[in-house]
Order: structure tokens, then C-alpha cells, then sequence
């Protein structure tokens, strides 16, 4: 699913370099979306088979630190690339990146650890003993309408929504609104992306530490605090008038509210186990719905309004109901698995699970 996912969306990357006008720029980058879509629900199943549920959080953690990595380098390369080589090209390197990667990926990457030759007898061993085992969990769609996941899908939409200010207009921002240049407003938004990157590590391994020691309840409550005291951050920045000062708090903003995004995915296995994917693709468009209202409103509020600050303490605004949102939510409580999904036979039992290269491990299936 990911080799085809990444070789989808990097053809329509390089593809957005032949674009001759908007209409086929949009079309282009529209189709771009519709491959690129799946990716983050495809990876985050592959960890409910590949880490026990006291690791899915750091797991997210290194996974989200990829992709604020990936922001914090693209900028100061495209403008590097622009320079030498025109805007174009930077699509069609890009593009070539991602197929690379996705061949890579191919030899590498197996659904099953046990189909893995590089995993060990022991590691293999903890991995199995902290993940379910025995079926694959359907759920039924009516379970997906359940208000726990509702909440938890309005609470990604504010946490879409605060994060692609930083992913659209901060370079605009620090420009137009702080005077900085095209290069400057480059290398500052890629620190800020950076600062970020460095928050989701973090944030993976608070979450599980968390629900180690307090329970999921706690545990998966980092938003409560992070994202409110992002906003009030984000208004300090409004208020201020020295540009680097700006550009400081914007990086601790960023890097605050990437604190609670590991506790957000990591909520999706807590509720759905097995079908963890088909929860955090729901949760996921809820964060891209939001992600697609924000830019529009940064950019009607500062036309309507001819003030940065507007923006802002909207943005703000959202983030505070973010951390009510998460407050009410309760991880405790499990989505339904339909009845078919369970192991044939009953109770579980004892199962011999064979690896690719001969050597077998014995265990327990349990549910």
C-alpha cells in the first residue's frame, strides 16, 4: 500500500513541474492529494503489527518528527534549487526521491514481523506479547459514528487546522508581516518546522511514559495543556512588535502543540486495536478538512482585516477548543469489533507461529 501511495504521489509531484497553467497546477496537485491521502492511516496499521501498544506512541513520535524534518529541509532546498535550476526542477527531484525510496521500501518492508528475516527470536517474542493476536478486527461503520470517535475526530480537526498556518503561510507571514527576506523567511520557518520535529519525538515518548505510570485517561491527555498554551503563545505573537521575538514564540508554538500529536494517533489504536487504520484515516480527514479551512481563513482575514494578528487569535481560539475537546474524550472506551472478525473456534488457544526462515515461535493468542 505505501510503495504504491508514494509512487503515486511522487509522479504527480514531478508532474506538477510540466503544469502550463492553474487549471492544470490544480488538477495536478488535486490528484497529488488523492494518492498522498492514505499514507499516514497505512503507516500508523503497520504499527499496531510491528510495535506492542506501550511503544505506539514513540513510534508516532519518530514518524511525525520525519515529516517536520521533511518541512524544516524542503524550503532552503527549493529556494536553493530555484536559483540554480528554476521551480520547476525542484518538482522533478522531488518526485525522483520518492520513487527511490518506494523501491527501497518494497525489498524491505513486511506486513508480518514473523515474514521479516532481520527481526530476532526475542524480538520477535516482545513484539507479539504486547500486540493482539487471533483475528483481524472489522468494525462495523455505525461504530465509527460512535461519539468517542467523534470527539476525537473534531479534536484532530483543531489540531489540523493550528498546524497548517505553520505548513501555508508562515513564510508569507514572517515576510509580509515581519519584514523578513524570501531566504530569511526560508531558513526561519524551516527552524520553526524543525523545533517542531524535535516537539513530536518528544511528545511519543511523554505519552507513553504517561500511560505507564497515570493510565490511558492521562496519558493520552497531553493536548489538554499543549494546545491551550500554543494559543496563548499564538497571542503573544500577535502582540508583539519585535520580529525575531515573533519568529522565537512562533518556533515554541509550533513545537508545544506537536507535544499532544503522538497521543492523537496513539488514541486511534486505544479505541479500534486491529482496525486502528480505518479510525486514524477518519480522524486523519477531520485534520485535513481543518488543514484545507485554514489557509482560507488566514488569507480572508488578513484581506478583509489588513492585519497578521487577526489570524492569529483565531488560530488561538481553535487551539483552546482543541484542549477542551481532548479533555472529553475517553480512551478507555473500545469501538465494537464485529463477531466474524474473532479466531475461528472460540477461546483462544495456543498457536505456532512459523517464520519466513524456518524458526518458529510459540505463544498464546489472545484477544
Amino acid at each position: 500500500m505505501m510503495t504504491r501511495i508514494v509512487i503515486w504521489w511522487s509522479a504527480f509531484t514531478a508532474a506538477t513541474g510540466l503544469a502550463w497553467n492553474f487549471t492544470v497546477l490544480l488538477v495536478t496537485r488535486f490528484f497529488f492529494g488523492v494518492g498522498e491521502a492514505g499514507a499516514f492511516p497505512t503507516i500508523s496499521r503497520s504499527f499496531s503489527r510491528w510495535f506492542p501498544r506501550r511503544e505506539v506512541g514513540n513510534a508516532h513520535g519518530v514518524l511525525f518528527m520525519g515529516t517536520r524534518f521533511g518541512g524544516a529541509l524542503a524550503p532552503p532546498l527549493v529556494v536553493a534549487i530555484m536559483t540554480f535550476a528554476g521551480w520547476r526542477m525542484s518538482f522533478f527531484l522531488f518526485g525522483m526521491l520518492g520513487v527511490i525510496w518506494s523501491v527501497f521500501w518494497w525489498k524491505w518492508y513486511r506486513d508480518d514481523p514473523r515474514e521479516h528475516a532481520g527481526t530476532t527470536h526475542e524480538e520477535l517474542q516482545e513484539i507479539l506479547e504486547g500486540i493482539e493476536q487471533g483475528h483481524r478486527a472489522t468494525i462495523h461503520w455505525r461504530e465509527f459514528f460512535s461519539g468517542n470517535l467523534l470527539l476525537i475526530c473534531l479534536m484532530y480537526f483543531c489540531v489540523g487546522y493550528a498546524f497548517y498556518f505553520y505548513l501555508t503561510w508562515l513564510p508569507t507571514y514572517l515576510k509580509e508581516a515581519r519584514g523578513f527576506t524570501t531566504q530569511q523567511a526560508g531558513l526561519l520557518a524551516g527552524l520553526i518546522l524543525f523545533a517542531g520535529g524535535v516537539a513530536t519525538a518528544m511528545g511519543g515518548r511523554l505519552t507513553d511514559f504517561l500511560v505507564r505510570r497515570y493510565g490511558l485517561r492521562i496519558g493520552r491527555s497531553v493536548g489538554v495543556v499543549a494546545m491551550p498554551a500554543s494559543g496563548a503563545i499564538l497571542l503573544i505573537v500577535a502582540s508583539t512588535e519585535n520580529a525575531m521575538l515573533a519568529a522565537a514564540l512562533l518556533a515554541l508554538a509550533a513545537a508545544v502543540a506537536d507535544l499532544c500529536v503522538s497521543a492523537c494517533w496513539t488514541m486511534c489504536h486505544d479505541v479500534a486495536g486491529d482496525a486502528a487504520g480505518t479510525a486514524t484515516g477518519c480522524m486523519n480527514t477531520f485534520g485535513n478538512l481543518g488543514g484545507a479551512i485554514s489557509p482560507l481563513v488566514v488569507g480572508y482575514a488578513v484581506q478583509w482585516w489588513g492585519s497578521w494578528s487577526t489570524p492569529l487569535i483565531v488560530t488561538a481560539g481553535v487551539c483552546a477548543l482543541c484542549g477542551l475537546l481532548t479533555l472529553t474524550i475517553d480512551p478507555t472506551r473500545r469501538l465494537r469489533v464485529s463477531e466474524h472478525a474473532l479466531t475461528a473456534g472460540g477461546p483462544p488457544r495456543p498457536t505456532t507461529l512459523v517464520r519466513s526462515d524456518s524458526r518458529s515461535l510459540s505463544t498464546e493468542s489472545h484477544l
